[in-house]
């Protein structure tokens, strides 16, 4: 299944008890990187124990990924059809008012099926594991030591206590916290609240611009929600490719998001406020109702109805025993490892986003897998960084894959080949102008070092590019691959095709 010339050898004296019998792997949280492991472990013959407090699937399917992509599935017809207009579409009642017009959105409505779509994909999951054999134990698990692992029940005791030959730790992350701004569940929110919602908030305050904040400012102002994103910085998403964020930032100033840059939040408290200063319609028969005052750093003050508090996230490693039994943390207290998921104890592995490799589900997902392929006896790949492929599910997508044309020092080390997406006739048949897409490539050898989509289902397009990342191949032969005609994709080999800088 590996590439010798990377391979890695399995942990020796990890497989089993010495009379032969299977080895018991144990595995603390039932997120993509504990399922995965799971189910992996179980094909090799292991006797799996899964030990999850919360919910088979973990935050990324109850509270993150799952509901949060379907409400940005939800805000992108709403979004398309607000576009139509464009493309000669009318309201068949009112030739003179576009389709959009007559179209509102019931939240209740939508977070309850945000709901069911997270409860129908954690029990799809529970019943894979039950099929391979997994067993489930609910409640909180504690490494005791290196071949130990206490279940606790909801009050601390401690209910059994599970021996293991091999153990993995994928206990995810949490939200982070402003200390004058802690979520309450109502007006001020973590990402994990927000499908609690029975009304579209009137003016929804996002603090944060990281992918989290982007991504629901671009859903809730596509649901109709004045928004106001705050961020600390000069731009959104920081930490990604800087034309990738101005194309963004365009299209929130096109839709009316109001964006304040360079803006630390200090704190954010609930307030009564007057009809029309900011409330969402919670009247108690005074003429007043409930809303938001975020209060910034230097003094200014921003109302709305509802704040989101997107400031990251915190490794949820507190309470596991893991500094008695000797696992080493780094200072942020995420669990140290290396590229095959090992911690410093021998026989203990990590996964997912309390290592923070990258907060990713599909990362997570693989160093589960890697980790018990490595810990079982399989000779396996390492990950690979620069072969991660990540995605914004803004409007527009955004989608990345290894080297940026931020990291090349002065162009040196890489050429850069960019096609904008208003060249593509498949976009124009659609009335797409905003976008890009982006290649960068080695010189001499021209392989492909990396890439960025800005387009719609743009974490869809990214993949051919990781392909030829993850292959080594060149623009030539990305570019000499038949795409389909007219198709976005095409934009894929015209860039492959174009010298750099053009």
């Amino acid at each position: 299944m590996a590439d010798p010339s990377t391979a890695l050898p399995p942990d020796p004296d990890r497989t089993g008890a010495d009379d032969g019998a299977k080895p018991r792997v144990v595995i603390i949280g039932g997120g993509p990187g504990g399922y995965e492991a799971a189910l992996t472990a179980a094909r090799t013959g292991a006797r799996v124990t899964l030990v999850e407090e919360r919910g088979i699937g973990g935050a990324a399917v109850l509270t993150d990924v799952v509901p949060s992509k379907s409400l940005v599935a939800t805000a992108d017809v709403l979004d398309l059809v607000g576009a139509s207009a464009g493309l000669g579409i009318r309201d068949a009642e009112d030739a003179g008012e576009p389709v959009a017009g007559s179209l509102t959105v019931d939240l209740a409505r939508v977070n309850e099926r945000l709901r069911a779509l997270a409860r129908a994909q954690s029990e799809d999951i529970a019943a894979s594991l039950a099929a391979s054999g997994v067993v489930v134990r609910a409640g909180r698990g504690r490494l005791e030591d290196a071949e130990h692992v206490a279940v606790l029940s909801a009050d601390g005791e401690v209910v059994e206590v599970l021996p293991a030959d091999v153990v993995l730790l994928s206990v995810g992350a949490r939200p982070r916290e402003l200390p004058e701004g802690r979520p309450d569940g109502e007006r001020i929110l973590s990402w994990t609240q927000l499908y609690d919602l029975d009304e579209l908030p009137s003016h929804l305050i996002v603090v944060g611009s990281g992918v989290t904040g982007a991504e629901f400012a671009s859903a809730y102002r596509a649901l109709g929600s004045e928004v106001t994103l705050v961020s600390s910085r000069d731009r959104v998403l920081p930490g990604g490719d800087e034309d990738a964020a101005a194309v963004l930032e365009e299209a929130f100033t096109r839709r009316g998001v109001t964006l304040c840059s360079r803006s630390r939040a200090a704190s954010a408290r609930r307030e009564r406020v007057a009809d029309g200063d900011g409330a969402d319609g919670g009247d108690d028969g005074d003429g007043s109702g409930e809303g938001v005052l975020v209060t910034l750093e230097d003094g200014r003050e921003i109302r709305g109805s509802h704040v989101l508090m997107a400031l990251g996230a915190v490794p949820a490693t507190a309470g596991l025993g893991l500094e008695e039994a000797g696992v080493r943390l780094r200072p942020s207290g995420h669990i140290d490892t290396d590229r095959v998921s090992r911690t410093s104890v021998r026989g203990v592995y990590a996964a997912g986003d309390c290592t923070g490799v990258h907060p990713l589900a599909s990362v997570a997902a693989m160093q589960g897998r890697i980790a018990m392929h490595h810990a079982l006896g399989d000779a396996v790949s390492p990950l690979i960084h620069q072969q991660v492929s990540s995605a914004v599910f803004t409007s527009p997508e955004i989608a990345m894959v290894g080297l940026g044309a931020r990291e090349l020092v002065d162009g040196a080390d890489g050429e850069v080949h960019v096609l904008p997406l208003a060249t593509n006739p498949r976009a124009k048949m659609q009335g797409l102008t905003a976008g890009f897409v982006k290649l960068v490539v080695r010189p001499g050898s021209g392989t492909v070092m990396g890439g960025v989509v800005v387009a719609p289902r743009a974490s869809e397009l990214i993949h051919p590019i990781t392909l030829a990342v993850a292959q080594r191949m060149t623009a030539d032969e990305l570019a000499s691959a038949f795409t389909v005609y007219p198709s976005l994709t095409g934009s894929i080999a015209e860039a492959a095709r174009r010298p750099a800088g053009e």
